[in-house]
């Protein structure tokens, strides 16, 4: 299926309805504000200011806002004060979005608009993301699942049609391992330390991964910090922000996520990054041929709880693709 067609898909979920968003100026909460600026009856941007996102953050979103003219609201929730998310468990993002979806609904709810949703896309379902769960629980909508569309696609119409967007919009907290607890300090120095990087460089992600007296910067352009003796200057402004070493992850951060299985013959393979919990996605299947504590067999597709999706019986790597793009709504994780 060509991008227009799940462009399409995406507008006639949205037509005529009143929309409530959760905003946070990324390519995918983007896409489906312009979409549904287009075709709703009405849109209502909601974005959660919880004091963790880059700097610029709040601008942003009021401008794409603004230039949707479009609804926004903005809601302050001050993480520093919730001791669960502070501890920065392995189950952070699930923590983190449990609170920012039950005041993105509450709010929704009152303003009148029935139709809530999130720009979670097809790719997330591949990723260690347990905050999905939440969109699950609080029954968001999710067109860009539902029409099957992969970051990869997403940015691809985005550039094509000159939408802007934000490439760094992930909460500072996930820098920080987990079980190491989250405190203001270090949010704030890999704030400064991010802020600097972007600001001598022309990197559009970056990321700055605090591991106490050492530093790990990412991006997604290694080259602009090893030119013209960069690295000299921001190992320095590091630094001086308090890490004692300072590395570079050569591996480059690729946000053009798309989906891609090990098709052979008429099968194919692929291994999630998180187990199965297997009662719950037995709630969600549909046509279940048989189960038992491993695995649940459904038509063609076998999903075993430690994570290994099964296909067979499908004559082509197309029609494989999108069968296992059909299961992976179903799925339900574990949470470590």
């Amino acid at each position: 299926m060509i991008i227009e067609d799940k462009i399409n898909i995406v507008k006639n979920i949205l037509k005529d309805k009143k929309v409530a968003i959760g905003f946070s100026g990324g390519a995918d909460s983007t896409l489906i504000a312009y979409l549904s600026s287009k075709v709703a009856s009405e849109t209502l941007a909601i974005t959660i200011d919880n004091h963790l996102f880059p700097n610029g953050f709040i601008e942003h979103v009021k401008n794409m806002s603004q230039s949707f003219a479009i609804s926004h609201e903005i809601i302050d929730i001050d993480f520093y004060d919730d001791d669960e998310f502070l501890s920065n468990s392995p189950s952070r993002c699930y923590t983190c979005r449990n609170l920012m979806y039950t005041q993105i609904k509450q709010l929704a709810l009152e303003k009148g608009f029935d139709f809530i949703c999130d720009g979670n896309n097809i790719s997330d379902l591949v990723n260690d993301r347990p905050g999905i769960l939440i969109t699950y629980k609080n029954n968001f909508k999710t067109p860009l699942i539902e029409a099957k569309l992969t970051s990869k696609e997403i940015h691809e119409y985005l550039n094509r049609n000159n939408i802007p967007y934000s490439r760094s919009t992930t909460c500072l907290a996930t820098r920080i391992p987990t079980n190491t607890p989250a405190t203001r300090e270090k949010i704030e120095r890999i704030s400064a330390a991010e802020d600097y990087i972007s600001s001598n460089t022309d990197c559009k992600i970056v990321k700055v991964r605090d591991f106490g007296e050492i530093g790990i910067v990412e991006v997604d352009d290694v080259n602009e910090i090893l030119c013209e003796g960069k690295y000299n200057q921001i190992n320095d402004a590091l630094k001086r922000q308090g890490f004692g070493k300072v590395a570079l992850n050569l591996s480059q951060i690729d946000d053009n996520e798309s989906i891609t299985i090990d098709y052979n013959g008429d099968s194919f393979l692929y291994q999630l990054p998180f187990t199965i919990n297997l009662e719950h996605t037995k709630e969600h299947a549909e046509n279940i041929i048989s189960c038992d504590e491993e695995k649940i067999e459904l038509d063609k597709i076998t999903i075993f709880e430690n994570g290994l999706i099964e296909g067979h019986d499908l004559e082509s790597y197309d029609l494989a693709l999108d069968k296992f793009m059909e299961t992976l709504p179903k799925l339900r994780r574990n949470i470590r």
